[in-house]
């Protein structure tokens, strides 16, 4: 994308979020923005001349608020707040959470309720648009007062003290690399240092690339249930839209009619009434369950959207030189739907390795070969692929218990409860890690049983996602390691390719 993406502060959508942190977009504040960050920091500036008491501008942080700090000193006080902030320990962010954290502090400035001065929000742009991020190490943030530690760590590069990655992923010291792209490290303003960590980026960017990788897993798993009802050769029965309507789901009216449509015109799944057989709750209740992976995608969307078009620092600046302090740096809100959206996916993962078992289980997989092997016992097939789902649900297992709802009180208990949520994200990454693998060995599978039942053709849909897995893993005609067939689909999913030959080849 050539031309810049204009930050206002209220309008900034999911997709155009997604298109500065993983197509890297540039973006420019509109006018209109830079007038209230001038206003505010004319507020800010005249709040420090008047030696007012004002919580982080003129006194301490944290249980330290009631200390005051004389007017000559506010700007040491920033700049050390960043210091001993960025505290932060393990593996680096990779680059796209960094750069939604960046995008999203510049989208909180440009309401023009944070007080930072224009040089700061240039610096943040400049770094941005040349695809510059600063390294931020994972741990350290828990859910309230911000993402303190990891955006110190984002605010302590810009003033050259910390590390920045540059385009290539080379890790360098933060001075040499803004002095290389001529840009100046910058000395910290009166509020700046508080403005700049004190907020829910890391944990809103977690949650706003969540939603977006949980629809696209949505989308790619409905597509294995097709290829596996027709494998499994399933009554279409419980799709009839009048056992939705009972039920008084939308969401699940929703998911059986998208499922009858992918099974049109199939040979191989049975049509009502045609056998007294009842099939698995993971064909029969797809419908039922898929609907609260929906809902939970549903929910987490709507506290993300929120979220990119929030301000989320303390304290507030508002017209007259008012300020207030108030608490939207807490992440109770994101935590519960990074909680809710991770619940969500395991339910979905845990689904389709149920699927995967009854096609290779010989006692269930209605007359298919056992493991789909083309010489069973000689031959394995694809009998370790379920062993591997069973793996990562276990682990999704572990990791899906709730962060949130574990406080531990930080600064002398002055912040007496926090939400978690940073690592509710972090585990959010993980679970969706997991799950895409889990549901690509079921694309696999589901494919290599869908060809075993030839030639009796699936519906439109198992057939053309069929096609699109050709395109990526060939059909199981020995038995081979399945580990580099399932890393070609697994990048396909990530990346849209695999759901977009899906859907030109439907």
């Amino acid at each position: 994308m050539t031309e810049s993406l204009p930050l206002d502060g209220h309008s900034l959508t999911l997709d155009q979020f997604l298109a500065v942190v993983r197509g890297r977009c540039a973006v420019a504040l509109v006018p209109e923005a830079w007038e209230r960050i001038r206003a505010a920091r004319a507020s800010v500036e005249r709040i420090v001349r008047s030696d007012r008491a004002v919580y982080g501008v003129t006194t301490g942080f944290g249980r330290l608020a009631d200390v005051r700090i004389p007017g000559n000193a506010v700007e040491t006080l920033q700049q050390n707040l960043i210091r001993s902030h960025a505290s932060g320990s393990g593996p680096a962010l990779p680059e796209e959470i960094v750069r939604g954290m960046m995008l999203l502090r510049l989208q909180a400035f440009a309401q023009g309720r944070s007080g930072v001065r224009p040089e700061t929000c240039d610096a943040l742009l400049a770094a941005l648009n040349r695809g510059l991020y600063p390294f931020v190490p994972e741990q350290g943030s828990v859910g309230a007062s911000g993402d303190l530690a990891p955006l110190a760590h984002l605010a302590l590069a810009l003033l050259g003290e910390g590390e920045l990655i540059d385009g290539s992923g080379t890790r360098r010291p933060a001075g040499e690399l803004l002095a290389e792209n001529g840009l100046p490290a910058l000395t910290l303003g009166a509020k700046e240092g508080v403005s700049l960590i004190n907020g829910t980026s890391l944990m809103a960017t977690y949650l706003a690339l969540g939603v977006a990788d949980a629809a696209r897993l949505l989308e790619a798993d409905l597509l294995a249930v097709a290829m596996s009802w027709d494998a499994l050769r399933g009554s279409v029965e419980p799709l009839d839209d009048r056992v939705g309507e009972a039920r008084n789901l939308p969401e699940q009216r929703v998911i059986a009619s998208r499922l009858l449509t992918l099974l049109g015109g199939s040979r191989l799944a049975s049509l009502p009434g045609a056998s007294p057989a009842q099939d698995p709750y993971t064909l029969r209740a797809a419908p039922q369950v898929l609907a609260a992976v929906e809902l939970a995608i549903g929910f987490a969307r709507r506290i993300a959207e929120g979220e990119l078009n929030a301000v989320t620092d303390n304290p507030l600046v508002f017209p007259g030189d008012e300020t207030r302090s108030g608490g939207n740096f807490h992440g109770q809100p994101l935590a519960l739907a990074l909680d809710t959206l991770a619940l969500g996916v395991q339910y979905l993962a845990g689904f389709s390795e149920r699927r995967v078992a009854g096609l290779l289980n010989p006692a269930t997989n209605r007359g298919l070969p056992a493991f789909l092997a083309s010489e069973p016992g000689l031959t394995s097939g694809y009998m370790i692929g379920q062993y591997l789902q069973a793996a990562l649900v276990a682990e999704n297992n572990v990791l899906v218990h709730p962060a949130s709802s574990i406080s531990l009180p930080t600064s002398a208990d002055q912040e007496d409860f926090n939400s978690q949520g940073a690592y509710a994200g972090a585990k959010l990454r993980r679970i969706l890690d997991n799950s895409e693998r889990v549901v690509a060995v079921e694309w696999i599978v589901a494919g290599q049983a869908l060809e075993t039942r030839r030639p009796l053709p699936g519906g439109s849909g198992s057939e053309a996602a069929l096609r699109a897995l050709r395109s990526f893993v060939p059909p199981l005609a020995a038995d081979r390691p399945l580990a580099p067939d399932l890393d070609r689909l697994v990048s396909a999913l990530r990346d849209g390719s695999l759901l977009a030959r899906a859907m030109r080849s439907a």
